[in-house]
């Protein structure tokens, strides 16, 4: 492992799944640690990068499109809450802070410096992943209500996507006639192009009204009659990809237009 080399970054020996959650940067002096969280991590489907102190991770943070940031609270050099703050500035990345101290004022100390959530050493990784996953469903719910509320219009391959009147037109200018859960779907592939979504995830994302049945088909219903209207009037080229073993892609770069819809 890198991280043993002063202010560098590293990743563990652990290859992450297609099934790509999110990318987590973990901060931490000990490197056991990282090791732990991040193959753990990444076994539930999430790109991991480690840092073992503030430069390193200030360094991931320029670099890199970091989702969650999980901060030990006792670092070498600026402490976790010192670093949080410094984040707070610029960003609203989710951070979870690791503590070794169980006292009520270090814990405060910790939120009121901008954390989301902390969870005290020694943790359940287990834990850690249930904080981790609904802060990142708080984050990227509010961020698709962000989108909808500040734009009228969104683009992608000549298609106009009315989010106001909720419309589909198509790149000749016909309108698509598109259920509920249809136009629900695609804004959920819209607001996460490029990036593989499990069935699980587009049903959060979408919130549609389906059973908890693992192998409930309705999504898959929804995407391949949606995946058809899309694709007959489409000029060539498959907008949502099916990754085996792992869910699905929207491939497509997007343009967000603020103002009148059209």
């Amino acid at each position: 492992m890198s991280g043993n080399a002063e202010h560098e970054t590293d990743q563990a020996p652990v290859a992450p799944t297609n099934d790509d959650h999110g990318h987590i940067l973990v901060v931490d002096d000990d490197p056991q640690i990282r090791l732990l969280v991040a193959r753990f991590l990444q076994r539930h489907g999430y790109q991991v990068t480690g840092a073992p102190d503030g430069r390193a991770m200030m360094e991931a943070l320029a670099h890199s499109a970091i989702d969650l940031i999980v901060l030990d609270l006792m670092l070498p050099g600026r402490s976790g809450v010192e670093l949080c703050r410094d984040v707070r500035a610029t960003s609203h990345v989710p951070i979870v802070m690791l503590t070794a101290r169980s006292e009520e004022s270090d814990r405060i100390t910790g939120l009121e410096g901008g954390a989301d959530d902390y969870v005290t050493k020694p943790f359940s990784p287990r834990e850690l992943l249930a904080r981790i996953r609904a802060l990142l469903r708080r984050a990227r719910a509010g961020q698709g209500a962000a989108v909808s509320q500040a734009s009228a219009l969104v683009t992608f391959d000549g298609w106009r996507m009315d989010l106001r009147r909720r419309e589909l037109q198509s790149p000749a200018g016909t309108l698509i006639d598109l259920s509920t859960g249809e136009f629900d779907l695609l804004l959920a592939f819209v607001e996460h192009a490029n990036r593989v979504l499990s069935r699980e995830a587009l049903m959060q994302f979408a919130k549609a009204r389906m059973s908890d049945d693992p192998f409930d088909r309705t999504i898959d219903v929804q995407i391949s009659r949606l995946r058809r209207k899309l694709e007959a009037d489409a000029s060539g080229g498959q907008l949502i990809k099916t990754v085996r073993g792992a869910g699905y892609l929207f491939a497509s770069t997007i343009g967000y237009h603020e103002g009148q819809s059209a």
